[in-house]
C-alpha cells in the first residue's frame, strides 16, 4: 500500500515537470499532513479545535519564490475538510485553489494531495479551512515565500523572523456556530482574542538588545478587524502580501479580516519585558490581548499599563491606509523594479460595481452582493466547467452592477475575459467595515473614500504607486477601487473575509475564459483530482 502511494506520487511530480515545463531549478517541498480534533484552553474553558500534525495553530510552509508544493492532506475529521491558499495565486490552476467552487472537499478517512507553485510571488500569506466555518475552530497556518538569493531585498536580513497569526475566537465550536447561522440566529460578538492561538500572555517573541526583527502579522479571525502594537517600539512596514512598501514608522497598524503585513521592529529600548497587544477594531466594547516581547537580557516580567490604541475611529484607519504605498524601486519576485508596471497608463476595458447589503430571505438572515446571495452548488463549478455538466451555474449569473433590487439567491458567477483590463469598486453602503478578497490574484487598491462612488471618482486615484494586494478593506458607507489584470485563466473566488457573512451569501465566483485550450493558459485538471457531485464517476484523463 505504502509502496503505491510512493508510485503514484512519484508519477503525479515527473507527470508535472512535463506538463509545466519545470526543470531543477524550481526545487519541490515535501509535506506531509494529518487533520485531527485536538483540545486546548485557549480562553480558559477546554476546546475542540482542529490540528495538523498535533499543532494549533498548523505547520509553517517555508518556500522561495517558484518553488513547487506538494501537499498531502490526510483527513482524520469525521467530517470533509478542505484547505485554501490565502494570497497564494496558484497561475493558471484553480483546480488547486482550494474552494468548494473549484475543488471537492476531501471526504473523511481520506487523503488528497495538492501541487502548488509560488509562481512569482513573494511575502507573506497563510492557508486555512475553507468550509462549513472549520475557520472558526482553527486549521490555519503560516505561509511565507522568501525572495529568491539574487533578487535584492530593500531591507537587510532581519535578525529573526515572526510570525503572528492573530485574530478573533469563539468558545462555541465551529458546528455549534454554524447550526446557529442554519436556524437564522443571529452571531454576536467574539469571546477574545488569540495571537498564535494562545490567549492572554500566552506567546513569547525573544529578542536581542540592537537588533531588528521581522514580524509577519496575519488577520485569520472569522469577523473583527484587529490593531497590533508593541509598547515602547516603532513599526516599519516593508512589505503588504507580497508587495515590498515604502518603509513607513507607525505606532500601530490597523489589520483588517485576510490581511497581512510585514513591519521591522528594532529592539531599542532598555532590557524589560513588552507588551505586544491585539485589540479588536470598531467593536463596543474592545476586546484585548497580550504576547510578550522579551528581551533576552531582562529579568523582569512583564507589567505596567498597556499601550492605547484606536478603537472606533474610522478617519484614522482610512488615513493610515491613504498612507501605505509600493516601493517603485525596489524589486519584487523578479529583479525589475515593482514600479516598472505602469498600471496606471493602462486604457481600462470594463468596470464592475459591487454593493454588499444585509438582508431576509424566507424569513432567514442572509448577505448578498448586488442583490445576490449566493447559494453552493453539489458540484464545483470549476469540475462543472471541465466536464461540460448542464444547470449547475450559469455564465453572467452575477450582475456586474448593483440593481438595487430584493435579495435573492443563486449560484452566481460573474463572466469575463482573459487579458482584459478592469476596475473593480466595492460599495458598502452598510454601518460595518467589510473586508474582500479575490483568489488568483493581486490587485491595484487605485483609491478608497466615503461617500457614493461615482465615474468622478476617479479624479483622486492614485495612478503611480499604489500598493498590490488580494484583500481590501472598505469602510462604513464608503467604497474602494481596485484594478486589475485578468491574466490567470481560472475559476476564481470573490468573498468577504468576514466568514459569517461569507457564509451566508456574500461571496461570487469569477470565470475568467479564454477558448484557448492551450496549457499555456491553464493547465489540465489534475490527475489526482476528487470528484464528486454530479462529477462523481466521471474519468479526469489519462497520465
Amino acid at each position: 500500500m505504502r509502496e503505491n502511494r510512493v508510485l503514484c506520487l512519484s508519477s503525479l511530480v515527473l507527470f508535472l515537470l512535463f506538463v509545466n515545463g519545470i526543470n531543477g531549478e524550481n526545487p519541490y517541498r515535501f509535506y506531509d499532513w494529518k487533520v485531527t480534533y485536538g483540545y486546548i484552553y485557549p480562553l480558559g474553558i477546554k476546546q475542540q479545535v482542529i490540528m495538523i500534525n498535533g499543532q494549533f495553530p498548523g505547520p509553517q510552509i517555508d518556500c522561495v519564490t517558484n518553488d513547487n508544493l506538494v501537499i498531502s492532506v490526510h483527513n482524520y475529521l469525521n467530517e470533509p475538510f478542505l484547505l485554501s491558499w490565502n494570497g497564494l495565486q496558484n497561475r493558471r490552476n484553480s483546480y488547486q485553489d482550494g474552494m468548494p467552487g473549484t475543488t471537492c472537499p476531501i471526504p473523511p478517512r481520506r487523503n488528497y494531495t495538492y501541487v502548488l507553485q509560488a509562481k512569482d510571488q513573494i511575502g507573506s500569506f497563510f492557508y486555512f479551512p475553507s468550509i462549513n466555518l472549520h475557520k472558526a475552530s482553527g486549521g490555519y497556518g503560516a505561509i511565507r515565500i522568501y525572495s529568491r538569493p539574487r533578487i535584492p531585498v530593500p531591507f537587510p536580513p532581519p535578525a529573526g523572523d515572526f510570525t503572528v497569526l492573530a485574530g478573533d475566537w469563539y468558545k462555541k465550536s465551529h458546528r455549534q456556530l454554524m447550526h446557529m447561522l442554519e436556524r437564522g440566529r443571529n452571531i454576536r460578538m467574539p469571546d477574545g482574542l488569540l495571537i498564535n492561538g494562545r490567549g492572554w500572555n500566552g506567546y513569547t517573541f525573544t529578542v536581542e538588545q540592537g537588533r531588528t526583527y521581522r514580524f509577519r502579522i496575519s488577520n485569520v479571525g472569522i469577523s473583527t478587524s484587529i490593531n497590533f502594537r508593541i509598547a515602547g517600539h516603532r513599526l516599519k512596514l516593508v512589505e503588504v502580501e507580497g508587495t515590498h512598501t515604502m518603509q513607513s514608522s507607525y505606532t500601530s497598524l490597523d489589520i483588517h479580516l485576510g490581511q497581512s503585513y510585514s513591519v521591522l521592529v528594532t529592539a531599542d529600548q532598555p532590557p524589560d519585558d513588552y507588551y505586544v497587544v491585539v485589540s479588536s477594531r470598531f467593536t463596543k466594547p474592545v476586546l484585548t490581548t497580550t504576547a510578550v516581547l522579551h528581551y533576552r537580557n531582562s529579568w523582569k516580567k512583564v507589567s505596567g499599563p498597556l499601550p492605547r490604541g484606536p478603537t472606533t475611529q474610522i478617519g484614522w484607519s482610512l488615513n493610515q491606509a491613504h498612507s501605505i504605498r509600493m516601493n517603485l524601486t525596489a524589486s519584487g519576485p523578479r529583479p525589475n523594479p515593482q514600479g516598472s508596471y505602469h498600471y496606471g497608463m493602462i486604457k481600462l476595458q470594463r468596470t464592475i460595481v459591487l454593493a454588499n447589503s444585509a438582508a431576509y430571505i424566507n424569513g432567514r438572515q442572509r448577505y448578498a452582493i448586488n442583490s445576490v446571495s449566493y447559494v453552493q452548488a453539489d458540484t464545483p463549478l470549476k469540475l462543472a466547467d471541465y466536464f461540460n455538466i448542464p444547470g449547475v451555474y450559469y455564465s453572467n449569473s452575477m450582475p456586474s452592477s448593483p440593481s438595487w433590487r430584493p435579495a435573492y439567491q443563486q449560484t452566481a458567477v460573474l463572466q469575463t475575459d482573459y487579458r482584459t483590463f478592469i476596475e473593480m469598486v466595492f460599495q458598502n453602503q452598510e454601518d460595518t467595515v467589510q473586508s474582500y478578497h479575490i483568489d488568483g490574484y493581486a490587485f491595484f487598491v487605485v483609491g478608497m473614500d466615503g461617500g457614493q462612488w461615482t465615474p468622478r471618482s476617479r479624479a483622486s486615484y492614485n495612478l503611480r504607486d499604489a500598493v498590490t494586494r488580494s484583500t481590501v478593506q472598505v469602510y462604513p458607507k464608503a467604497w474602494t477601487a481596485v484594478y486589475m489584470s485578468l491574466d490567470n485563466v481560472g475559476m476564481w473566488n470573490i468573498r468577504s473575509e468576514n466568514w459569517i457573512r461569507q457564509y451566508l451569501g456574500q461571496q461570487f465566483y469569477m470565470r475568467v475564459y479564454t477558448n484557448s485550450h492551450s496549457w499555456r493558459d491553464e493547465y489540465p485538471i489534475p490527475k489526482n483530482a476528487l470528484l464528486c457531485g454530479r462529477a462523481r464517476g466521471r474519468h479526469t484523463r489519462p497520465m
